[in-house]
């Protein structure tokens, strides 16, 4: 087998398997052009899909494959896009989960493999799945822990904290935070928390996405009123598309991964998906 990583500087695979270098670059219309240098009847492809031309670029890298003679050919890609996108809200959107979804299953791949996936939605409209948790993610952040508190931002985190914690054996209370949104606006105008003193411990936020941040600054700040330690953050997506100001006026530290993009400070740590998967 051969891998192909289609993102430069991303490469979560072995570094002793072959390569198959790819170059690309957009013609003076706009259009995606990749070209393969190598080729293999088992390939095994990361894609970073960040962008349309990210996805058009994996679309065009397959069947040039399949045009070189691959036979057998998976695909990793950690971020899924448009799965938040996993419902029609109102008439006139599309379900663009499935538009993506179908996209990908038109590929024909022998394997998708997907990091901790938004909505689940995305699972049973992919062909030949196969769910990557973010268990790998919190062990290793979480190893040399023993006195803290796993925090469940919102009711939409809960399912997946309570499968993390069995993983990670850990036997105290989840502190359960919920959040009350404003629907004229769709911002958030009241968190609350289910404990009213948490005894100086150190809290770790468990989350898919971090995006914005809003939600995880406002349960932070309800966190350090009830007496909390150190209040950390571990996400397995980081885009912090507002930046990172506010966020670090609230949250001690943030843990995530290099699925979306590569840079760290003095805030952000990203653990390489190569620490923590095996495909």
């Amino acid at each position: 087998m051969k891998v192909l990583n289609l993102s430069n500087g991303f490469k979560p695979f072995n570094s002793s398997l072959e390569e198959i270098d790819a170059k690309s670059f957009l013609f003076s219309g706009g259009e995606v052009h990749i070209k393969l240098q190598g080729k293999a009847e088992e390939v095994m492809i990361a894609a970073r899909l960040n962008n349309s031309d990210d996805i058009m670029k994996l679309l065009l890298t397959v069947d040039a494959l399949r045009g070189s003679g691959s036979k057998k050919i998976s695909v990793l890609i950690p971020y899924l896009p448009y799965a938040r996108q996993d419902r029609v809200m109102v008439a006139g959107e599309p379900l663009s989960i499935k538009v993506m979804c179908n996209l990908i299953n038109s590929c024909g791949f022998d394997k998708v493999y997907i990091f901790d996936v938004h909505s689940e939605v995305s699972l049973a409209l992919l062909d030949n799945c196969e769910l990557i948790t973010n268990s790998s993610l919190a062990k290793q952040v979480l190893q040399d822990h023993t006195d803290y508190l796993l925090v469940s931002p919102d009711a939409g985190a809960l399912k997946k904290i309570y499968k993390l914690a069995e993983a990670l054996q850990y036997t105290s209370d989840i502190v359960l935070c919920n959040k009350v949104r404003d629907v004229s606006n769709g911002k958030i105008k009241q968190i609350t928390v289910d404990q009213d003193d948490l005894g100086g411990k150190a809290c770790f936020i468990i989350d898919d996405i971090c995006d914005g941040g809003a939600t995880f600054i406002g349960v932070a700040k309800e966190l350090k009123k009830r007496n909390a330690g150190k209040v950390s953050l571990i996400v397995s997506h980081g885009i912090m598309s507002h930046g990172e100001t506010e966020l670090a006026e609230w949250i001690d530290h943030i843990y995530t991964t290099d699925s979306i993009k590569d840079s760290e400070s003095t805030l952000i740590s990203r653990i390489p998906l190569a620490d923590l998967i095996e495909l």
